[in-house]
């Protein structure tokens, strides 16, 4: 699109949103249970247009933690004070955003008898986002910051360097440096972005230190993982970090042959599922679908999506079952035998003990 229409769509949806805005008295910006830095960079950034634009307050919730290293350094950069929504009393605001995540996501914390104002986000669009008053959704896109980025361009405001930082680190995490379903807006934006970020501080949010457990997980996912073809899986158990099971699935997927990987946890009750591929053409949206089916929610993009599914009071040999029946449900939907396991970390034939 050029420039000069892609500035006067950008007007309008401006237009638009300050409407919304008008008499309103303080706004709730809701993230996704574990807010990642696209999450959180969205939520900043929507809470500036706000308040120049109407000079509204915000509060920004999530509804679990922030586990991942990077994630914690990036929040303690911008000295942001993330709400537990456990803690909040809905009905004091009259705005309620969501930012990188829908309503019937089952990924965030917004009560079922609450409905959000103003949605945006980057993944495909849900049947429940239709009635949402405003909503700007735009699956193509890599990042839900990119969105943000054009109405703080649109509305005049320069992003401060933590503000930049903050949108710059987003985009290259969830398009991994513009080399996962990026499009035109999220490499202009990063462009954009490079000159007003603090890239001092870029480097430590992206070299955040690492507790030991990080390391005791990471050791459990690589023993634990089999390969079935070109599909690599791993249990993690008990995790402390949900975090620590897509970070799992990403590293993964770097195994030279590997075109699909899938990492199973359990953090508060809850079995969490990630699947990554590198495999052209692969839907793995559709494909979490149909591994949680009926049992939990799903959803992501075309490479990378996550489900969860509630595990109540099951004892462990019922969790055990269902992480085999999601196994196989998976290896079904790509392809491959369930039967054909092989150890990531078997020992190579060439350094076995024995005769030649």
């Amino acid at each position: 699109m050029p420039r000069k229409n892609q500035d006067n769509r950008s007007a309008e949806r401006l237009e638009k949103f300050r409407q919304i805005l008008q008499r309103k008295a303080a706004m709730l910006i809701v993230t996704q249970d574990h807010p990642d830095p696209d999450a959180i960079g969205a939520a900043v950034a929507l809470r500036k247009v706000v308040n120049t634009l109407a000079k509204v307050p915000c509060s920004i919730a999530h509804g679990g933690t922030v586990g991942r290293a990077e994630n914690r350094a990036l929040v303690r950069y911008l000295g942001l004070n993330l709400r537990p929504c456990r803690e909040l009393d809905f009905s004091k605001f009259d705005l309620i955003a969501m930012v990188d995540t829908q309503p019937g996501t089952g990924n965030n914390p917004l009560p079922e008898d609450y409905a959000p104002d103003i949605v945006f986000d980057h993944h495909p669009a849900r049947k429940a986002s239709r009635e949402v008053p405003f909503a700007d959704i735009r699956p193509r896109y890599g990042a839900t910051v990119t969105i943000l980025l054009e109405y703080l361009r649109a509305a005049g405001i320069t992003p401060d360097p933590p503000l930049a930082t903050a949108m710059l680190y987003a985009i290259r995490s969830d398009t991994q440096d513009l080399g996962r379903e990026a499009c035109q807006a999220d490499v202009d934006a990063m462009a954009y972005l490079l000159g007003l970020a603090n890239w001092r501080m870029l480097s430590g949010i992206q070299r955040g230190s690492l507790p030991r457990t990080y390391f005791l997980l990471l050791d459990e996912g690589l023993k634990n993982a089999c390969f079935y073809g070109p599909a690599l899986v791993t249990t993690l158990g008990e995790v402390d970090n949900p975090d620590m099971i897509a970070e799992i699935a990403d590293l993964l997927l770097r195994e030279d042959e590997t075109t699909w990987t899938m990492c199973m946890g359990i953090f508060e009750g809850t079995l969490r599922i990630s699947l990554r591929t590198r495999q052209e053409g692969a839907r793995a949206d559709r494909i979490i679908r149909r591994i949680v089916a009926r049992r939990g929610t799903g959803g992501g993009h075309a490479l990378y999506a996550g489900g969860q599914i509630p595990l109540a009071d099951r004892p462990k040999t019922k969790r055990a079952r269902l992480m085999d029946t999601l196994r196989a449900r998976f290896l079904k939907a790509i392809g491959q035998d369930a039967r054909s396991a092989q150890k990531l970390l078997a020992p190579r034939p060439d350094k076995m003990d024995g005769p030649s």
